[in-house]
């Protein structure tokens, strides 16, 4: 359930309020809804999803909860909220406990009100403000305070609890409908199929008595699994913003009243016309709620994702606390908390080990199956599953800070946004019903004028099933429910689309930038080459260029240090340490048993310069310079000992990635601040169309401006502090998830692996999502459309054909769950450059 009336969160671009609407049912709610909000003051923009029943409402400095709760109220449909938990003091007896209920009752929005006396707890549902919840106990002569909420939406499972009620619900009105509903139609619908039955109808019942039953259990049907669409569909067209609950409201008012009157009145009808159309309101009201069971089970797939990111999360966690080790809630987890992490337990919280060691499977974020070792020091995200050792963890991050839970906000937001496509969608619902409404009158009225006889039945009969094929559900469910799944498939590949409208307008992507270090490269300089001149030793020479080099912290440096410790030398001390700008350094190195060595490591100009001629590695050099390496040399006493090559590698997988954003139709261009040597030889290695070298970091975002003049939209991938003014410039910025926080925030989808593979899959998937969209609008808008006219008798003339008003309510059903149907098909996305996650953690 969502927050019921906190105070809105703030954003950089103002004030968000976040609300959950039950009630609707189709597009022309979701309208209603967002009409109706809009109207409040203070209200900016609102945006109303029919799959996720959410409304978000956006304002840039204050906005009164309850005024927008009241414009949704007005309007017919209800503001699911969170139990409100409040702890009241001064309460002595029952007595108090029955006047803190009444007057919590009394509160406006409240539904039900409960008051414990042991644990001093009042339990409200509804949506009323907990401040004036508050005001009204101190009134009542007590105290209350809110308890803290539970930091992550639905951890308690009551939004999930609630959707199973609902279901179990509809499925109860449904049995119910079914079994009052088969005699009726047995009875009617049987005496014109079979005329066995009919004779035996009329000779054992007879037609009055026959149609006494159908009154008698059609009107069961309609006061009691019926009665939501009157309850709901009559209100809304006497506030003259009619939607499908008063379509189908008054087509099968219609079909029972005009059967009541000729069952007890028959005399002021046409003798011609007099009949009864129970089974049409009965077989009706039994169909759409059919429908909307069917639509609730798939709805209740759709978000199935979230639910397994929810599923990650620790419900507890063994905290250290006075000594003692103790089992809490983790809500109850505090920052700086110490806890204790069991081998196979799964970690609570985002933390940094204090004590001990372990192995911990991070592929739920990194997308990586193998383990990665902790140890203190190291940093761990709440989620990820210990391995085999015990670990003391400092807690960092708790609750919504969390990056799981930052996950769950990230997929929930963008399920929530509206893509641009659905403006139209909006435009047109709109107006829909109300046509739906004028065609019905139009239709009966033609039938009257110009029908055979009898004009009157044929008339009702033909307007009633325009009234009820033309509900337009599907075509509010057509656009939320795909982004849905294709979000929801997003996350269970690593892709976080942190802004909807991202998965429309990646689609649309023509070329794609991509930031080289960390982004194409592992991001981290490793020794590549070290070839020895004859008379060398390797091991030796490796020894001494890294005591040298240990004295200095340029990233080339460290490489070499970092290659040495790997093949477990020993590093030494150098002495006489000197270090030559623009040229290179040197030192006398002394090796254990060896005696000392002067040690002079550079480019070629340094070698130039000492006298050194380097001609015998010539054809090496060559061959590095064009793998975009810059080769160093190592001289030993003024004799040439060595040739060196430090790079950044390039991830095993960029590749495959490369080639599958060319397969997908896509130009690739590098943005890089290397020299243009190397990065041609990059770009040429791995078949990058174009290369935009020597760039500084406020040049990239002239270099994108660049791109999208020339080629149009573009997608922008990078992982570091300086791209993040790139990421914001391009039509849509990809995150790496391994680079900066900075640069996640300016981006509109994160990568959460640092595999490039998973641009491709993103775009892949954005296409998918955005046709699936366009297929079911295809058939929600076409389907509709073309069955009016059908419904409204226009073959008839010519072919005798008419649609019952039966087949009418069991087709718009059908439309409804094809929609959710063909929305569904995306969990079953291949991504075209493999998968980038294992299915489990958020690629469940």
């Amino acid at each position: 359930m969502a927050p019921s009336g906190p105070p809105p969160s703030t954003t950089p671009n103002g004030l968000t309020l976040s609300l959950s609407v039950e009630g609707m049912t189709c597009a022309s709610c979701v309208k209603r809804v967002e009409k109706a909000i809009s109207k409040v003051e203070g209200v900016d923009s609102v945006a109303v999803n029919l799959a996720t029943e959410k409304a978000t409402v956006h304002a840039q400095s204050s906005l009164d909860y309850q005024s927008v709760v009241h414009a949704i109220h007005k309007m017919g449909y209800t503001v699911i909220a969170d139990t409100i938990n409040l702890e009241v003091e001064g309460m002595t007896c029952a007595s108090c406990v029955s006047r803190v209920e009444r007057v919590l009752n009394k509160v406006p929005g409240v539904s039900e009100a409960s008051v414990n006396l042991a644990t001093e707890r009042a339990s409200i549902k509804g949506s009323a403000d907990p401040a004036a919840l508050i005001r009204a106990i101190k009134k009542a002569g007590y105290q209350a305070r809110v308890l803290q909420d539970n930091p992550v939406p639905d951890e308690d499972g009551s939004a999930t609890d609630r959707k199973a009620l609902e279901l179990q619900s509809l499925q109860h009105s449904l049995t119910i409908a079914l079994v009052l509903t088969l005699p009726v139609f047995v009875l009617e619908m049987g005496s014109h199929m079979i005329p066995a039955f009919h004779h035996w109808v009329m000779n054992t019942l007879g037609t009055q008595t026959s149609w006494l039953i159908q009154f008698a259990l059609t009107t069961l049907v309609l006061v009691g699994p019926g009665r939501v669409f009157y309850q709901k569909g009559i209100p809304a067209l006497l506030h003259l913003a009619p939607d499908m609950n008063s379509l189908v409201a008054m087509g099968t008012l219609a079909a029972y009243g005009f059967s009541v009157v000729a069952t007890f009145l028959p005399d002021i009808l046409p003798a011609a016309t007099v009949n009864v159309y129970y089974e049409a309101a009965a077989v009706i009201v039994t169909l759409i709620l059919l429908g909307r069971f069917l639509e609730a089970r798939a709805k209740g797939r759709t978000s199935e994702a979230i639910k397994r990111l929810v599923g990650l999360q620790a419900r507890t966690a063994r905290v250290k606390r006075d000594g003692q080790s103790i089992e809490l809630p983790i809500d109850e987890v505090r920052q700086g908390d110490l806890v204790e992490v069991r081998p196979g337990e799964r970690i609570a919280v985002d933390a940094e080990v204090t004590e001990g060691s372990s192995y911990v499977d991070e592929s739920m974020i990194t997308g990586e199956p193998i383990p990665v070792e902790k140890s203190p020091g190291s940093k761990v995200v709440g989620g990820t599953v210990n391995q085999k050792g015990a670990m003391t963890l400092r807690a960092n991050a708790v609750g919504q800070n969390t990056v799981l839970a930052q996950i769950i906000r990230m997929v929930e937001q963008a399920q929530a946004t509206k893509l641009p496509i659905q403006a139209m969608v909006d435009k047109v619902t709109l107006w829909f019903v109300p046509a739906v409404m004028a065609a019905a009158l139009l239709t009966f009225l033609i039938w009257m004028m110009a029908g055979p006889s009898p004009a009157l039945t044929y008339a009702m009969v033909n307007a009633v099933a325009v009234l009820i094929i033309a509900c337009p559900c599907a075509m509010g469910l057509a656009t939320p429910t795909s982004i849905m799944v294709g979000t929801g498939r997003g996350a269970e590949l690593g892709i976080l689309f942190r802004k909807g409208q991202a998965l429309q307008l990646l689609r649309d992507a023509k070329v794609v930038a991509v930031d080289k270090t960390g982004t194409l490269t592992q991001g981290k300089p490793v020794l590549t080459d070290l070839e020895t001149a004859p008379g060398f030793d390797r091991t030796t020479i490796l020894a001494q260029v890294a005591a040298v080099e240990n004295r200095s912290e340029h990233p080339i440096a460290r490489a070499i240090v970092q290659a040495a410790q790997d093949e477990g030398i020993q590093i030494a001390d150098a002495t006489a340490f000197e270090s030559l700008t623009g040229l290179g350094v040197r030192a006398t190195v002394t090796l254990p048993d060896a005696p000392s060595a002067q040690l002079q490591v550079g480019a070629q100009h340094f070698m130039d310069s000492l006298g050194i001629d380097t001609s015998v590695f010539r054809e090496s050099a060559q061959q590095m310079a064009e793998q975009g390496k810059s080769p160093l040399y190592a001289a030993v006493d003024g004799h040439l000992a060595a040739i060196i090559a430090v790079s950044d590698p390039i991830k095993p997988t960029t590749p495959g990635a490369i080639k599958a954003l060319h397969d997908l139709g896509l130009k690739v261009a590098m943005i890089t601040g290397d020299n243009e040597r190397t990065a041609h030889a990059i770009a040429a290695s791995l078949g990058i169309d174009e290369v935009v070298a020597q760039v500084l970091p406020d040049g990239k975002v002239e270099a994108v401006k660049r791109l999208q003049a020339r080629y149009g939209c573009l997608a922008f991938i990078g992982d570091g502090i300086n791209d993040a003014p790139a990421l914001a410039q391009a039509d849509v910025g990809l995150a790496v998830g391994t680079g900066t926080d900075v640069a996640m925030e300016a981006a509109d989808v994160v990568l959460m692996s640092g595999n490039l593979q998973s641009v491709p899959n993103a775009i892949a998937l954005s296409k998918a999502t955005i046709d699936n969209i366009r297929q079911n609008l295809f058939w929600a808008f076409a389907y509709n459309t073309a069955l009016i006219p059908i419904a409204a008798g226009v073959l008839y003339p010519a072919y005798g054909i008419l649609l019952s008003p039966i087949f009418a309510a069991g087709a718009m059903a059908l439309s409804s769950v094809f929609v959710l149907s063909n929305a569904l098909r995306l969990k079953r996305f291949h991504p075209p450059a493999g998968e980038t996650t294992p299915a489990k953690g958020v690629g469940a």
